[in-house]
């Protein structure tokens, strides 16, 4: 189960990476209000949502570990808020600067609750 554990965290850092790069990358784009979502911010979304709540399975299953609900509860918010405003802004060229900043905003801020709550 540990293995498993270990796989699902790693894409759930390639998801992270993928969610907040598409962001980062087009950060000057967005302050000009012209962003988009793009393809990597979708895939990346879905990657954090779904690895995200695998993990919190494995670890609950395979009996490796204590699980803050709390902190996994505001995550899991985060996470569906982020995912839909990737769904609701993917098709619209430019896509609102606030929802891209948001979008941004929100994925580093479970970075931080991710390293930060304990």
């Amino acid at each position: 189960m540990d293995i498993l554990r270990i796989i699902l965290l790693i894409l759930h850092f390639v998801g992270l990476s993928m969610l907040l790069g598409g962001f980062l990358v087009q950060a000057k784009a967005v302050a000009q209000g012209k962003g988009t979502v793009v393809r990597a911010m979708i895939d990346g979304a879905l990657t954090q949502l779904i690895t995200g709540l695998l993990l919190v399975a494995t670890i609950e299953m395979g009996d490796l570990g204590d699980v803050n609900n709390i902190k996994i509860g505001v995550k899991l918010v985060i996470a569906i808020i982020i995912t839909v405003l990737v769904f609701m802004y993917r098709k619209k060229t430019p896509a609102p600067s606030w929802a891209l900043w948001t979008i941004g905003g929100l994925t580093l801020a479970n970075v931080i609750i991710a390293v930060a709550w304990r």
